[in-house]
């Protein structure tokens, strides 16, 4: 095996603070993707998009601090999601989170991340995470809706 594969790991964020560098359309699907399961999520990024404002409006475990990420965004970090449009800003956040030893998904560069974001699922209490290790996004993308359509016709 070349590459290695991905183990599912189910964790509480209940409790936890993420921290999400960007506020684009990516990052809005990840925050909208979290909102259920983090305790605090704070999204630093000079440019927010209109959606994460909607986001932030209806829940209040979102803050968001328009303004340029800098190190010392990290000191309440328990995960980070580095999801700016800038490729280098993206990098050096994924240093500054491995100096503290901090899990980091760096959206562009699969290499760099210490996990991936999964498809999400959910219905009640069942959760469903879908990944194809970062080979096939859009494959993992199509599986997730079958498995979404699936459990919605499971109730019929």
């Amino acid at each position: 095996m070349s590459e290695p594969l991905y183990f599912p790991l189910f964790v509480d964020l209940s409790e936890k603070n993420v921290v999400v560098a960007g506020a684009g359309k990516i990052a809005s699907r990840r925050i909208a993707s979290l909102l259920d399961f983090a305790g605090t999520i704070r999204v630093i990024a000079k440019d927010v998009a209109p959606e994460v404002f909607d986001l932030a409006a209806a829940h209040s475990n979102l803050v968001i601090e328009e303004r340029a990420f800098a190190p010392e965004d990290l000191d309440s970090a328990d995960i980070v999601l580095a999801v700016t449009n800038d490729k280098e800003l993206n990098v050096k956040i994924g240093q500054w989170c491995r100096e503290r030893h901090i899990p980091v998904n760096v959206s562009h560069e699969k290499s760099l991340c210490d996990f991936y974001f999964p498809g999400i699922v959910r219905k009640d209490n069942t959760v469903i995470g879908v990944t194809a290790s970062g080979k096939d996004h859009s494959g993992a993308r199509k599986m997730t809706e079958k498995i979404r359509a699936w459990m919605a016709s499971a109730d019929e």
